[in-house]
């Protein structure tokens, strides 16, 4: 059922003296795009006739194609509380059409909305509840952000140990006036990290909660003079910052179908868990270019900072690997998938997840056994022995292990493939080119 109607959007904007309107959307590389337009326009935006020149967006159109229009979904309409309280500023996330009144192919949205549908047709709605890590750090003097934090607090560490307590109290309370349930906030393990996690919903509404979390945090966060960061690892030497994704189907009644008491592992989830598991280890490699898109992304991806590098799961709350398995059951049984970082287009992420799970599904694949141990701390031979794969580590091997799965086309649609795929092989040769400092310093004298 719909929260608003246009009827509904043109009042509330009169009664709350709404002046401006984003309409926003987002390009496949999961950057934040909006047209702003004034509330004289909205009626004209609620008709869908705003239109924009998709040429300008990289991976979008090509010259030829570049007329595009701005569908608002409605029931996304909010105002922004940490804007100014005359003149309000709204927003409305919006989906991208073409003139001819079709979903526009490269618009990450119509891509997870069809895996949605996919979903629904096999009877299930997926949802999805992310816990989000991000840093706050200093801007020098031009208001340019820094990677320098004065602080030395830990994890769970709290104020005045903790000296942006404040800052993730006013992120907390803004994020809540847009109607966010925000679950917890806390420091995390290194200075200046933090995280925020907020209530799982349905697949899309998190996409977009995702998208607009990064938009508040960043905003919020410039108010109080610092640079929130999303950068997966801004320095070395510390943990990175991670996005894990809890992950959960439910039936039209209602009834989360991964839980099962009758589990004749003991577990306490059902044949489906097990299966959706299994799809998705089958293409967490090829899916990395999706959830760990930069060069950066690799940078965390290391042993020794509590990130997953080897492909398995585990029944019990073990870090160590790439998917556990929480303690909560009845509706709240779920699948935590730790790899992904914040970095990720939440769209096309999440799309390629939950279409793996559904080929597990659909393909009743078998879940290899449980990791016992830590596998950090097997030897190279025990770890063939038992089948333990990594991950790519590095953009490169990302590459290489998306172009190996025609899973990955299916999934995203010709035109976003070839697009993200040479954006990012460009990325990887453009890294590939440079000289650090690191190398300086290891052989400028010695060679």
């Amino acid at each position: 059922m719909s929260r608003y109607d246009q009827a509904d959007i043109l009042r509330i904007a009169k009664e709350e003296d709404v002046e401006f309107i984003r309409l926003q959307f987002t390009d496949i590389f999961g950057m934040l795009k909006n047209v702003a337009i004034t509330v004289s326009q909205l009626e004209k935006a609620l008709d869908n006739r705003c239109m924009f020149d998709g040429s300008s967006i990289e991976g979008f159109v090509r010259d030829e194609e570049t007329d595009m229009y701005l569908y608002p979904d409605l029931d996304t309409f909010e105002i922004f509380p940490w804007r100014p309280q005359q003149g309000k500023v709204a927003r409305l996330i919006c989906d991208v059409y073409r003139p001819d009144g079709t979903p526009f192919e490269g618009d990450p949205r119509y891509v997870l909305r069809k895996a949605l549908n996919h979903a629904k047709h096999m009877g299930y709605d997926f949802y999805v509840g992310p816990e989000c890590e991000f840093f706050l750090f200093h801007l020098d003097d031009q208001g340019l952000p820094t990677t320098t934090t004065h602080e030395k607090a830990g994890y769970f560490d709290v104020g005045p140990v903790d000296f942006a307590e404040n800052v993730r109290r006013d992120i907390v309370l803004n994020l809540e006036d847009m109607g966010f349930e925000i679950e917890a906030s806390h420091h995390e393990i290194a200075p200046g990290q933090h995280e925020i996690d907020f209530h799982y919903n349905e697949g899309l509404i998190t996409a977009d909660n995702i998208m607009t979390f990064k938009l508040a945090v960043k905003a919020i966060a410039k108010r109080h003079g610092l640079h929130a960061t999303f950068m997966p690892k801004p320095k070395e030497g510390v943990n990175g910052s991670g996005m894990h994704i809890n992950l959960s189907l439910f039936n039209e009644e209602g009834k989360n179908v991964f839980e099962d008491v009758k589990d004749r592992r003991g577990l306490g989830l059902s044949k489906i868990a097990y299966a959706f598991m299994a799809g998705v280890l089958k293409h967490v490699s090829s899916m990395a270019l999706l959830t760990n898109p930069l060069v950066n992304s690799y940078k965390r991806l290391v042993p020794g900072y509590d990130a997953p590098i080897y492909i398995g799961w585990s029944p019990y709350a073990s870090r160590n690997c790439l998917m556990r398995i929480p303690i909560t059951r009845g509706n709240g049984t779920r699948v935590e998938l730790r790899s992904p970082d914040s970095a990720m287009n939440p769209y096309l992420a999440l799309a390629a997840i939950l279409e793996a799970g559904l080929e597990g599904i659909e393909k009743n694949l078998e879940l290899p056994d449980p990791v016992k141990g830590n596998p950090f701390m097997l030897t190279t031979e025990e770890r063939e022995k038992f089948g333990i794969r990594q991950i790519p580590n590095t953009l490169g091997r990302a590459i290489e292990a998306f172009e190996a799965d025609p899973f990955i086309r299916r999934v995203l649609g010709e035109h976003i493939y070839s697009k993200y795929l040479e954006a990012k092989k460009e990325e990887w040769h453009e890294f590939r080119a440079q000289v650090t400092n690191w190398e300086v310093d290891q052989y400028l004298f010695k060679y």
